[in-house]
């Protein structure tokens, strides 16, 4: 059976009507979990690297901030509970992955979770991150007539498993029009097309994973936005995986501009 010493999240509360959520930023294998994975696998790879880092000054802005501690290769925070697959006819990862973003194997004896183990790691970390977040819309939404969630992401550039070629820098997602407001997702898009040296994307591979489509919800005053990055926009794309300053430099600016248009339409009346 699972078992974690190992917090499912840390949370930071803003006083502003945006919640940054990562949920994929966690590194953290239980080590009887690390024990049955890969050498490969051990590393993490498939990590969201950095995020707090490259997101670090969203909090002198008032924004909440909800990161994942455990690595999604114990759990996807990110999938609906039921594993459903989010683009269906595409190949993605589940729940509980069984393989890296390259294919290969994560179990080195092929001992796969059962049924029992993946209701175990819902129950430890899945469910305490979405009751946060739950949590934290509903406390936000009591004080401001809109709020915002973004979720943020980042991934390697080069893929084939799930795109061609080489990925849009700036993947914005509203889960094609439906999790939040129109002009706000044009304003977003308009902050990436403009930024020098980057390409930027509205609903193209990626549109928005379990937690955009779960919680935006634009009639009842919950706005939800995915931001999924290029992670040579900010990083070394293999190991060490290295954050790299002055990429950062060139990135950061465009995405404090997206964070205030996001804090302007959400007070706006």
């Amino acid at each position: 059976m699972f078992h974690t010493t190992e917090p499912a999240f840390t949370f930071h509360p803003g006083q502003g009507p945006l919640l940054i959520s990562m949920p994929h930023a966690g590194t953290h294998l239980p080590p009887a979990l690390a024990a049955r994975l890969t050498p490969e696998a051990r590393q993490v790879p498939d990590t969201d690297w950095h995020m707090a880092r490259l997101y670090d000054f969203a909090k002198a802005m008032g924004a909440s901030v909800l990161v994942a501690t455990h690595s999604r290769y114990v759990i996807d925070l990110n999938r609906p509970p039921d594993n459903q697959n989010l683009y269906p006819g595409q190949d993605t990862t589940g729940l509980c992955p069984v393989d890296t973003f390259d294919k290969t194997p994560i179990y080195a004896a092929g001992d796969l979770p059962d049924a029992a183990e993946i209701n175990a790691r819902r129950e430890a970390i899945w469910q305490p991150y979405h009751q946060q977040l739950q949590t934290e819309l509903q406390r936000l939404r009591s004080r401001f007539e809109k709020v915002v969630l973004w979720d943020a992401h980042s991934i390697r550039s080069v893929l084939p498993r799930f795109f061609d070629g080489k990925l849009t820098d700036i993947n914005l997602g509203n889960a094609d029009g439906t999790s939040c407001d129109a002009a706000l997702a044009q304003s977003l898009l308009a902050i990436g097309q403009a930024a020098d040296g980057f390409s930027a994307v509205l609903n193209g591979r990626f549109k928005g994973g379990h937690i955009t489509r779960q919680y935006g919800q634009p009639a009842q005053g919950v706005h939800a936005v995915q931001l999924e990055l290029t992670q040579c926009s900010y990083m070394q794309e293999s190991l060490p995986f290295a954050y790299l300053p002055e990429r950062v430099q060139q990135i950061q600016p465009h995405l404090q501009r997206m964070m205030a248009a996001v804090l302007d339409f959400a007070l706006s009346a």
